[in-house]
């Protein structure tokens, strides 16, 4: 129970409600059509971003615990 509170008060962070906002947004323009090359760009650089911490924060706590 726990760890579910963890991870829902992690995902209220403001990054995470930028990135779930604009890919709502990227949805919506997606399904009429109407995604500029602008749009794109932002959000590919968001997206990109958003995983790249992810990714980086998981690859230091395998090295934290790999040490320990």
């Amino acid at each position: 129970m726990e760890f579910i509170f963890k991870r829902l008060s992690t995902l209220l962070s403001v990054k995470s409600l930028v990135t779930l906002a604009l890919t709502l947004v990227f949805a919506v323009l997606a399904l009429r059509g109407q995604v500029s090359q602008e749009f794109m760009m932002v959000y590919t650089v968001v997206i990109a971003f958003y995983f790249g911490t992810q990714s980086q924060k998981l690859q230091e706590a395998m090295e934290r615990a790999v040490d320990e």
